[in-house]
């Protein structure tokens, strides 16, 4: 397996889902990187992205964003229960494989110049890449958050960045970039609107108070539920599992006079960590992870790839569970993106084989001409697969915006149909290029060797129906655009792509 390093930036933005699908959208451009999870909160107003890949990539990668961040968040007239200094709050990177600490702490610092030399914001490093033992803890970095260190750093140099000048950036603040060991974000609601519960409750049981190691608490309010939640980061859940800290908040709950209405993971969380817990409350006797039927399965096909190369089926497997998943994405768009991706690769490896031969000769320049075209349609529907996950989960934090007053209901909305708009322009995409795909390969046909038909022809077929099925999720979706013209101007469009392919292969189907 190639060196993989993780990535969990923090950005001060959880209310506005188009904000959101850019700075998704500035990662995915990046080859090499892949989105894992990312999840927005409206009354932390703030989102958590996790992305993975190679080191370099995955440095790039969120550099992109913090600059994309910059562009669309003002921190002036931001406002959330989470506290923050940056548009891009915190940048963390992590060793997964191949890789080690030390390496990521190399990493974060050439990232924090990066985000200095291109976007002229300063950089505080935290974590094992800090340069000075007190901010080594973030939170003695974010003190003041935004307001009050947009101040001080004038006229205290012990505030002053680690790169860059010692002033903020007007809008988009500072950010903070370090390296650690993996860390599970993990909160409690409890069953009480009283933050100052909450707050007492985060002082007992974080460790720079006095309580549980390798936990970091704070109490936050949560207006929007009418709750009070005690918000962690467990730094080594190896040293303190998730259950010790649940069974200490519960108890610190229940002394003063609440109970715990659930608990919530922010980002993932490794599997590791929920065999402990299942083993602490089942109480398995000498239980061990090669129980886990996952754990002796992925043994068993890693086993069987160092003997020989991947299977095709287990190189698919990965995006086949992910949309057997009961979760809305990926679903139908990514599925559409991903026939017209497999269309266009139909494509680009017929062009390549005709290509040398002598027989086809005379189209050797034409034959050159798609290839190139095949491969960057490949490349656009690959990428489109996320972008339509992405475009329909920008639709479900709409909906988790607050509606209690007026503003809020109308804001709530605004946002529902700017998403559902995106949600519509995402598997457009996908049928535009999906269309051109069907249309190139019924091109290349005649200019084919005779024993490929039948690829192109599979093509085809395939390219069809990822236009219908990305059109199927366009007409769905346009069921909620409150606009009307633009729902005409989606409709003639349809209209016009399905007509593209109404054309069937010659001898489809004939045996």
């Amino acid at each position: 397996m190639k060196p993989l390093v993780e990535c969990v930036p923090n950005f001060s933005e959880g209310r506005d889902p188009a904000k959101v699908a850019v700075i998704l959208a500035a990662i995915r451009e990046v080859p090499d990187v892949f989105v894992l999870a990312h999840e927005s909160d409206t009354d932390h107003n703030r989102s958590v992205i996790t992305l993975a890949g190679a080191p370099e990539a995955v440095a790039e990668a969120a550099v992109r964003a913090v600059g994309k961040a910059a562009e669309i968040i003002d921190l002036t007239c931001q406002t959330g229960a989470h506290p923050r200094i940056g548009a891009t709050d915190v940048v963390p990177f992590i060793p997964i494989h191949g890789v080690t600490i030390e390496d990521c702490v190399a990493l974060a610092r050439k990232a924090a110049h990066e985000i200095w030399r291109r976007y002229r914001i300063p950089v505080y490093l935290y974590e094992a890449a800090a340069q000075r033992p007190e901010r080594t803890n973030l939170e003695k970095i974010r003190k003041g958050q935004f307001e009050g260190l947009r101040e001080e750093v004038l006229h205290n140099p012990e505030r002053a960045p680690d790169v860059g000048e010692p002033r903020l950036h007007p809008t988009a603040g500072a950010t903070v970039v370090g390296a650690r060991k993996f860390l599970i974000a993990y909160n409690i609601n409890l069953g009480t609107p009283d933050v100052e519960i909450a707050k007492k409750i985060a002082k007992t049981i974080r460790f720079s108070s006095g309580g549980i190691p390798f936990v970091k608490a704070m109490g936050v309010d949560l207006r929007a539920r009418n709750l009070a939640q005690v918000s962690m980061n467990l730094t080594d859940f190896e040293q303190t599992p998730v259950h010790v800290v649940f069974e200490a908040v519960k108890r610190e709950a229940e002394r003063h006079g609440v109970g715990i209405i659930g608990s919530e993971i922010v980002g993932l969380i490794p599997r590791r960590a929920i065999e402990m817990t299942a083993e602490a409350y089942l109480k398995v006797e000498n239980f061990s992870p090669a129980q886990v039927f996952e754990n002796r399965l992925e043994e068993s096909l890693l086993a069987a790839q160092s003997k020989s190369s991947a299977t095709f089926a287990a190189l698919a497997r990965p995006f086949l569970d992910a949309v057997a998943q009961p979760s809305p994405t990926p679903g139908g768009g990514s599925v559409a993106a991903l026939a017209g991706a497999l269309a266009a690769g139909l494509g680009q490896m017929v062009a390549g084989l005709s290509r040398k031969k002598k027989s086809l000769a005379a189209y050797a320049a034409p034959l050159e001409d798609a290839l190139a075209s095949f491969r960057a349609a490949s490349q656009q529907l690959s990428q489109a697969i996320d972008r339509d996950a992405a475009s329909y989960e920008s639709v479900l934090v709409a909906h988790r915006l607050p509606r209690e007053t007026t503003e809020e209901q109308k804001d709530r909305d605004r946002a529902i149909q700017q998403a559902f708009k995106g949600a519509v322009e995402a598997p457009f995409e996908i049928a535009r290029k999906a269309a051109e795909v069907f249309e190139k390969l019924g091109q290349l046909e005649p200019m084919s060797a005779p024993s490929m038909v039948s690829d192109v022809r599979v093509g085809r077929m395939m390219a069809a129906t990822a236009v219908r099925g990305a059109l199927e999720n366009v007409r769905i979706n346009l069921e909620s655009v409150a606009d009307t013209a633009f729902a005409a101007r989606a409709r003639s469009e349809s209209a016009s792509l399905a007509a593209r392919i109404a054309e069937t292969p010659a001898a489809a189907g004939k045996i």
